[in-house]
């Protein structure tokens, strides 16, 4: 299977090592001859790059960096995530990247993949359609979708993707989504075991790693947390983070300075793409198709309604309630990316339904920068003094 090169670094050690250093293993990886494909969001099965022996690598964006160049290519009234990913490719930090498939997750997502396709000329790219509605013909479609993409992925390649690879990459992203939620249970006593920091370095970490890799550092990271004294200490707020993309610690950072503790978090870059494993099928495609389509919960699919907008909010967000229940949360940060029209149509009823709940809400709009920690402090240390 693919790349089993133990990491020179474990724990909580490596991690920072890594965290620091992003993107230089997958670069290593890349001058070692394999091949390493870009992709956007939850929705793209990263087992197709595992069977095939490629590294998967999700593009994040660098909220200490001045957007320079893209705002010659883009309009500045778009996600200044997507702006931000495409300045650092138009800088080749991306230089490493064989290929970029992105998912149809929301519009800018969407049109990032044309205009990255037309002005960096990435040796690979594919775009998969993924349907924005539940309903039996979205399955089919989506087979179809992957189908698609995995014959594309071969090609590109140039081998076949077997049942047995394919069956053998689920069972190790499978273990590893377990590992990511064993990681998230050491923040259910009180105290918690780690910090909500420690926690976004290591899913970060992990966006460039190999899955063994990422495996083997997840392992050590949960096995030295159990095993150390001390940890972040008790405090009075503990915290849920609902929203998109997180992936610099600087926020968080804030919060946890701030008199809280962050327990728990729904994002796009934390546990939203670790909730379920792909169940097992006689023919593999058939439970990925199920589990990326049915069992990521994200504001971009819409599922059958229910009969009354209460069972209807608890059908898109009861498995956060019961996450904030779990982790003894008592206050709910929801984070909006500026521009983000997906997560904006959702804020008034997320919010809604957690106040109904009994949980404080604090409503955040953020531009992706780290020019607006300085705004965002004032209104999170407000929130923390008044639930404390």
């Amino acid at each position: 299977m693919m790349m089993t090169t133990e990491l020179k670094r474990t724990g909580l050690a490596g991690v920072e090592e890594l965290y620091q250093r992003r993107g230089q293993r997958a670069r290593e990886l890349s001058e070692q001859g394999a091949k390493v494909i870009g992709y956007f969001c939850c929705y793209v099965p990263v087992e197709f790059f595992t069977a095939l022996e490629m590294l998967p690598y999700r593009i994040q964006g660098g909220v200490n960096e001045p957007i320079t160049e893209a705002d010659a290519y883009l309009e500045t009234i778009m996600c200044p995530f997507i702006r931000s990913a495409f300045d650092l490719a138009l800088k080749n930090r991306y230089d490493f990247l064989d290929g970029l498939v992105v998912p149809h997750t929301c519009d800018t997502v969407q049109r990032i993949y044309d205009i990255w396709k037309y002005y960096r000329k990435p040796a690979y790219s594919h775009f998969i359609n993924v349907p924005h509605m539940l309903q039996p013909s979205s399955y089919e479609f989506f087979k179809q979708e992957l189908l698609t993409f995995r014959k594309s992925l071969e090609e590109f390649a140039g081998r076949k993707m077997t049942d047995e690879a394919l069956t053998e990459a689920v069972r190790l992203h499978n273990e590893n989504r377990a590992l990511v939620r064993q990681l998230y249970d050491l923040r259910k006593p009180d105290p918690p075991l780690t910090s909500g920091v420690e926690i976004l370095k290591t899913m970060v970490t992990g966006m460039g790693l190999p899955v063994l890799e990422y495996n083997e550092l997840l392992r050590s990271v949960i096995r030295e947390i159990r095993e150390r004294d001390g940890g972040p200490g008790k405090k009075p707020a503990r915290i849920l983070i609902y929203g998109s993309v997180i992936d610099d610690i600087s926020f968080i950072q804030l919060i946890e300075d701030s008199g809280a503790n962050v327990v728990m978090d729904d994002l796009s870059t934390g546990l939203r793409g670790f909730w379920h494993d792909v169940e097992p099928t006689p023919d593999p495609l058939d439970g990925i198709v199920n589990r990326y389509l049915d069992k990521i919960y994200c504001p971009r699919t819409y599922r059958p309604q229910a009969e009354t907008q209460e069972k209807d909010l608890d059908n898109r967000f009861g498995y956060v309630y019961k996450s904030a229940a779990d982790f003894q949360v008592n206050g709910v940060i929801l984070y909006v990316i500026r521009f983000c029209d997906t997560y904006e149509l959702d804020a008034p009823d997320f919010k809604s339904y957690f106040q109904k709940k009994g949980f404080p809400v604090l409503y955040l709009e953020d531009d992706y920068s780290a020019g607006t920690l300085g705004q965002l402090k004032t209104r999170v240390q407000a929130f923390i003094e008044m639930i404390a």
